[in-house]
């Protein structure tokens, strides 16, 4: 029996937020990972945003850029089913629940946009999403991958350039984790003071000045919000009102639609 994500979405976030009040800790510490000598959560309350006239989350979703790439060839390379042809303010809204919108907002930027399903089967913590990405830029030339889940703290980009993943960095605050570090830290990675440290060896017997400099250390939203401004496009600095064009709408192969825009 098919289960609608939609339906699904109250009680992720009810999930999301037992997590956050009970600051449960799966293996390494959270964020703001010691204060006086205890283990706390920061705030990830998530934030509503307007985006290109649409009221939307800026918490937990994804989103690749390629640039000089048409909405059709980016649809074709992830391989969407079930197109529609929607506006901006439908497609956008809708990718937030499920399946993946592909449009191009500004002249020389396409935005994939998919909270759930735009890397089916895999993420920046799987050792596939490496080939995954490449095999991408194979049909599209340089892609750029980014995600941010302020409640769960979790925070990914990538790039890759010529072929090559050139660069990649995943950080899971919630495990203390990072995953996935791929190539060296780009300048305003270095400006920003993140993508730069994994939990070293030895984290176990840290002090509160250990953990504070590796908390600093690690990225927020925002920080993932400027990289993406730096390589290519932020799609919060999308004008309101700015996006005419229409997008496609659809879903990766084996994904089965339960909500239409």
């Amino acid at each position: 029996m098919q289960i609608c994500v939609s339906a699904l979405f109250g009680v992720i976030a009810l999930v999301n937020l037992m997590q956050m009040v009970v600051g449960r800790q799966l293996g390494g510490p959270s964020r703001s990972r010691r204060v006086g000598g205890q283990l706390r959560w920061e705030s990830a309350a998530a934030a509503v945003v307007g985006v290109g006239g649409v009221v939307m989350a800026v918490s937990k979703t994804s989103w690749l850029a390629v640039q000089d790439a048409a909405p059709e060839e980016v649809a074709d390379a992830l391989g969407l089913q079930h197109r529609r042809i929607v506006d901006w303010t439908g497609g956008t809204s809708a990718a937030y629940r499920q399946g993946v919108f592909v449009a191009r907002p500004v002249p020389d930027w396409t935005i994939a946009h998919g909270r759930i399903h735009l890397t089916p089967g895999t993420d920046a913590t799987d050792p596939r999403f490496p080939t995954w990405l490449q095999t991408l830029s194979t049909h599209l030339g340089d892609v750029q991958y980014f995600a941010t889940d302020r409640i769960g703290d979790c925070h990914a980009w990538a790039k890759v350039e010529s072929g090559r993943l050139t660069r990649a960095y995943r950080y899971i605050g919630e495990r203390g984790e990072v995953p996935l570090h791929v190539g060296e830290p780009t300048d305003v990675e270095m400006e920003l003071g993140v993508g730069q440290r994994r939990l070293e060896d030895g984290w176990q017997d840290w002090q509160d000045p250990e953990w504070d400099a590796w908390s600093a250390a690690m990225p927020r939203e925002d920080h993932v919000m400027r990289i993406a401004r730096d390589w290519s496009i932020c799609p919060l600095d999308i004008p309101d009102g700015a996006v005419s064009a229409p997008g496609i709408y659809g879903f990766p192969s084996g994904v089965e639609p339960c909500y239409e825009p």
